[in-house]
Formats: C-alpha cells, sequence, structure tokens
C-alpha cells in the first residue's frame, strides 16, 4: 500500500493568491491616503514658525481649517468636507467625533482624541478663538496648531 501524494519534484509556486493580498494591501493604503488629503484644504497659506515639527499621525485627531475669504472680510470654517457657518453645529461634529474616539481607545487603549487648527494667515485671532471655544464646547481639552517651517 503506497500512500502520498504522487507528485515528483518541487512544488509549484502559487503566485495568484499573493497578487490578490498585494491588490487589496494597495487599494487600502490608497483610501487611507486619499482621506488624508480630504483632510487639508490647499487655499490656506499656513502661518511660518521656526519650529514647526512633524505631527504624530498614531493619535486620533478632528482637522478644522478656518480660510480667511478677503472678499467678503469672514472666516470660513470647514470640518470633515462639511464648511460650517456657526459654531454650534461644529461643537456637535467635535463632540461626535471625540466620542468615536473614546469608544475606539477604550477598546484599544490609544492616546487622546486633540483637534488641529489650519489657521490661514490672515484669519483673525478671533475666528481661532471661534474654533477653541468650539472644541472646549465639545469636551476637547487637546487643541494643536498647524505651522509651516518653510514659505
Amino acid at each position: 500500500m503506497a500512500g502520498g501524494g504522487g507528485g515528483e519534484g518541487d512544488p509549484e509556486f502559487q503566485i495568484a493568491p499573493m497578487i490578490d493580498v498585494l491588490l487589496v494591501l494597495l487599494i487600502f493604503f490608497m483610501s487611507i491616503t486619499s482621506a488624508q488629503v480630504l483632510k487639508v484644504d490647499k487655499n490656506i497659506s499656513l502661518p511660518l514658525s521656526d519650529n514647526a515639527a512633524k505631527k504624530d499621525n498614531a493619535r486620533a485627531e478632528a482637522i478644522v481649517n478656518v480660510r480667511w475669504e478677503s472678499a467678503t472680510n469672514r472666516a470660513v470654517y470647514t470640518y470633515d468636507d462639511k464648511v460650517y457657518e456657526e459654531m454650534p453645529p461644529l461643537s456637535t461634529a467635535l463632540a461626535e467625533a471625540k466620542r468615536r474616539s473614546d469608544r475606539a481607545k477604550i477598546a484599544s487603549g490609544g492616546p487622546e482624541f486633540r483637534v488641529v487648527i489650519r489657521g490661514d494667515r490672515e484669519a483673525s485671532v478671533g475666528s481661532v478663538t471661534r474654533v477653541m471655544s468650539a472644541a472646549a464646547e465639545a469636551g476637547i481639552a487637546d487643541v494643536s496648531f498647524s505651522t509651516t517651517n518653510k514659505e
């Protein structure tokens, strides 16, 4: 009684499953990258700072863009691809994002949730202060400012 697979020689290397896995990883990383790009408003010129450092991407955060429109002489607030005219709806959206982050933090033990304010150079201090107040109303104590060290 002879047993075995009857195969003589080396087994063949299956490349199709490996290509499937690589394509799934490629699609995953492309979707993550495009989601990060959507959070950034390219029309904002960030303030200059000599001490600007790279941010910690591992943290859960909400990025709020404050763009100054000189034509209308007012600030435009953007968070999560939505434009906010008033602060109460922005505060509600930030509070909901914090709740989602807190649930994930409990499960994984991740870092605290923060708000990153990307304020235009031309934006008034009052317009940035309104975003800070909205974050405080949402129960978010960690607020950072986005700057650049080059023109």
